[in-house]
Formats: structure tokens, sequence, C-alpha cells
């Protein structure tokens, strides 16, 4: 049982739905009798939609319009740069490093520049650990690094933070050419970065005022970095476009990926899955759970609904890998509390593949190897983990990407986008907002002395004061 897209990706769920092997599964009835809840999402949806609040979506054909020119300025600088070095954090930095590893060579920054393209390392700072900063400036040559900071308000402490540091740097070492080192992606109008780089000249690109961090990677926060590694964006956001077609012209939650995802995640949640594992099997992927992780936690990890009651709900993500985790995850999902949902992602056809060798003189336990492929090997381990999952009334689902190219990952950018926003309606909560973070982000200001937050201040040092301690 499955549903495939007009354009390649496929999904398989029959994890999910009762049959001979899977008692507890879901019927057709249970999930098709979503269906008027999933109506009504959608119309919320639309109302967002038009008043703003789901530009991920509404601006795709604007943000593809850009392409051009954010290519253009790619070449530019991919000819005279060795480095690319994003600041940023959260969204800003999952996203980027996701669509790197998914769409160029997995160990890109340690190729010759001739098989890179010439095309510029990338690097993705998305932390404050002195070591590690320090580390990476030891090794970079400033006067041939272009930094990318990313922040739409310019509040961001960690990125406005690494900026300052970059900046002090770029002016000892480049001297009055030290703004071209600097690329910032920014609101269009407001915040704290925007005002420096019109002073300082540095050239920007637009955050959209609309989309949040952890759905801004098919914008130019992930598109310039793409684009100067070399990544066909345009190819990139053909898929996310397609995909945005299918969901909004399908009917039915038999018909609609969204919809289906979204209302198969939702009924599980009501059985007490309250952890969503996303399990690639392609190491090109394993970012991408990372950048999955977020979206879901963030957007879904709520203590009120929209009438502000008290609901504290949300799935717990959890990012593995096939096959390293069947090594370290697995016997939890098959054996232990049934309280887990797993998406695999699989790719049908590899780039490359590797050749096992035959060897007669070898022990007869580990002949069957020879002459098969370690793409066989991998499907063989993945085929393996559904079987036993499925033998343990566990429930899964696969993601089937035809390969692994810009066309399918911007199609699962957005496939995954858009169930979190059916998701979060579902769940009756604002899946675009983040208080929680907010309040932590509120203490380090006060404790790091910005105006404004003297009491919060205080109010955390009154905190502090009471401590358990083994020494």
């Amino acid at each position: 049982m499955g549903n495939q897209g007009q354009l390649g990706l496929q999904i398989d769920y029959t994890g999910m739905m009762k049959g001979p092997q899977n008692p507890d599964g879901f019927r057709n009835e249970e999930l098709q009798g979503l269906q008027t809840k999933l109506d009504q999402a959608k119309t919320s949806l639309e109302i967002r939609w038009e008043a703003g609040q789901l530009d991920f979506t509404k601006l795709l054909i604007s943000i593809k319009e850009q392409v051009p020119e954010i290519v253009k300025y790619a070449d530019t600088v991919a000819s005279r740069f060795d480095n690319f070095v994003v600041l940023g954090i959260g969204g800003s930095a999952l996203g980027p490093l996701a669509v790197q590893q998914a769409l160029n060579h997995y160990y890109y920054n340690e190729l010759p520049p001739e098989k890179r393209g010439h095309r510029p390392r990338l690097y993705v700072v998305d932390n404050i650990d002195p070591v590690r900063f320090n580390e990476l400036m030891e090794i970079l040559d400033p006067k041939k690094t272009l930094f990318n900071v990313i922040s739409k308000s310019g509040n961001t402490s960690e990125t406005m933070a690494q900026f300052l540091i970059v900046r002090d740097i770029l002016r000892r070492e480049c001297g009055n050419s030290y703004s071209e080192h600097i690329v910032v992606t920014t609101d269009k109008e407001k915040g704290n970065l925007l005002p420096i780089a019109l002073v300082e000249g540095f050239h920007r690109f637009v955050i959209p005022a609309g989309i949040g961090g952890r759905f801004s990677e098919l914008t130019p926060v992930g598109l310039l970095a793409a684009a100067v590694c070399g990544i066909d964006i345009d190819l990139l956001m053909d898929g996310a476009l397609s995909m945005d077609h299918w969901i909004w012209e399908s009917k039915g939650v038999l018909a609609n990926p969204a919809q289906l995802r979204a209302g198969l995640a939702y009924l599980s949640w009501q059985k007490g899955k309250n952890i969503s594992v996303f399990m690639p099997y392609a190491d090109g992927l394993k970012t991408m759970a990372d950048w999955y992780a977020q979206l879901w936690a963030e957007s879904l990890g709520k203590r009120y609904d929209l009438q502000g009651r008290e609901v504290y709900v949300g799935q717990t993500p959890v990012k593995a890998l096939g096959v390293t985790d069947q090594h370290s995850q697995v016997q939890l999902y098959v054996e232990g509390p049934d309280d887990k949902v797993l998406t695999f992602v699989t790719v049908e056809k590899f780039k490359e593949t590797r050749i096992i060798p035959l060897d007669a003189e070898l022990p007869e336990d580990i002949h069957f190897l020879g002459g098969r492929t370690l793409e066989e090997l991998l499907y063989a381990e993945q085929k393996a983990t559904e079987y036993a999952l499925t033998l343990a009334n566990r429930q899964h689902q696969k993601i089937i990407l035809s390969n692994l190219d810009a066309y399918n990952i911007g199609q699962l950018l957005l496939l995954l986008e858009w169930e979190t926003a059916y998701m979060g309606e579902l769940l009756n909560i604002n899946a675009y907002d983040q208080p929680g973070v907010e309040e932590g982000k509120n203490g380090t200001y006060a404790l790091m002395g910005r105006k404004g937050y003297e009491k919060k201040k205080l109010e955390i040092e009154e905190f502090g004061k009471i401590k358990y301690t083994l020494k």
C-alpha cells in the first residue's frame, strides 16, 4: 500500500496499516475518518496563507525568481574565495548543512579544488564553543574567506557574537576591503543587522518576514550556500514547487502526501506514540534528520493550544541513521516501550555503488557477500529492519526518493514543512512560534547585561542561589 507522486517521491505507509502481520495497525476507515478534520485544517491553513503566516509556500514562486540573482553572485564569489563560512544557528545552520551533505560529495571540503569545480569549501559555525571557533579560525585565511552572517532580527546572540569577532579579524587582516568578505542575510526593513550592513556596505540577501528559521531553507538562507558550492538551486526549487502543487491540488488524505503524513502522525500520537524517529538509509541524509528534528520539535512542542488552554502536546523527534543505528537504537524500537513511530527515508538509485569482492579462501559463512554490492546490502538491511518491526507490531513508514538529487531534496524539504503545518492544525496549536525558546533568549540577554533586562537578571541570580552540588 503506498502513494506515488506525479514526479518521483513516494510514501509507503504499509507498516502503519492493519494487516495479517500488523493487527494493531490503522484501518482505512480510521485514516479516512480524519478527512473532515483535515479539510478543516486545510481551511485554516488557507486563512494563514492569506495572512502571510504560510509564506514558506506562498513565496515559493517569487523566491524561484530570485535564483538567477543568487547564482550570479555565488558564481562571482566562488571564483574569489577559498572558503565560505555560514555564521548562523538553528534553521540558519541545519538547513544549509542538510542540503550540502545530501547533494555534494560527502567529503567535499577535503576534495582538491578541481574536483570541487573550484568552488569554496563550506563551513557552518552553528555554535559558540570557543575552542571550536578558535580552531576553525586557525585553519582559515581571512583574506580568502567569505562569511555569510544569517540573522533576521540581528538579535541572535550567538550569531552576532560570531559576527563581531569575525569583523574585528577582517578589519585587521583585510583593511578597508574587509566589507567584501561579509555577506548578510537578514530582514528587508528592520533589525540590528540591516543598518550595520547598509553603513558598512555588505552585500545583502533578504529573509522573508513571514518565514521562520526552521522553514527558511528554501529561501536565500539556504539557497546562497548551496549555490556557492555548486548545487543546482533552480532544480531544488523545481522539486519544492512540484511538491507544493501536489499538496495544494490533491483532494483527500489518500492522495495528498502532507495530509497523509500528518494524519498518520496524528493517529499514532493519539495512540501514545510520543516519539517520532526519522531514520534515513543514506549517509547523505544524515544531517537531514537534524533539520527535521528542529522542524518537528520547535513547531509542535507547545504548552498552550490556540484557545490558551494548557495541552502540553508534541512528539519528540529522534534522529537515527541506517544502518549505523540498527546496531545502537533498533533493539529499543523492536523490544522497548511501544511509544514510537518510525520514518525510514530510502533512495531507489544511488549515484555510485561498490561490488564486494569474491574470495573463495574466506570462511564459508561470509561467501554470500561476494559478488553482491554495498547498495544491495544496504537495501537488505533496511528491509530486514522493516520486517523485524512488523513482526514486533511496531508502526513504521517509508519515504522513497527516486535518487539523491536537488529535485528530490526540494520535494522532501517541502513535504516535511507541509506535514508539520498540517500537524499543527490537527493539534490545534501555533506551529510557527517558539515561546519556550524565547525565555532562554531573554535570560541570556539578562545575564550578558543587555539594557532593559535588569529585572530578569535579578530573578535568575535569585533562582541560582539554590544549588545541589556533588564535588
